[in-house]
């Protein structure tokens, strides 16, 4: 597949995540709240790992990565 048209295709990609996001901000309300998500808060800093959310975000692209790009 040539360059240009992946380039294409990851702008038309990066155009519909950015409509959802604006339009539909709370559908993705959830996301970075999950159980396994570990917080750590005191007084002057705030940790955030997202290890659950992330295994998440894995699972989506492996499975469209496969889906689209199988030969």
């Amino acid at each position: 597949m040539p360059l240009g048209k992946i380039l294409i295709y990851f702008g038309i990609v990066l155009f519909l995540i950015g409509l959802v996001l604006s339009y539909a901000p709370g559908l993705f309300g959830w996301f970075g709240k999950l159980p396994g998500d570990i917080r750590i808060q005191d007084e002057n800093r705030y940790i955030f790992i997202p290890i659950t959310s992330m295994i998440i975000v894995s699972i989506v692209l492996t499975l469209l990565i496969n889906l689209f790009f199988r030969r």
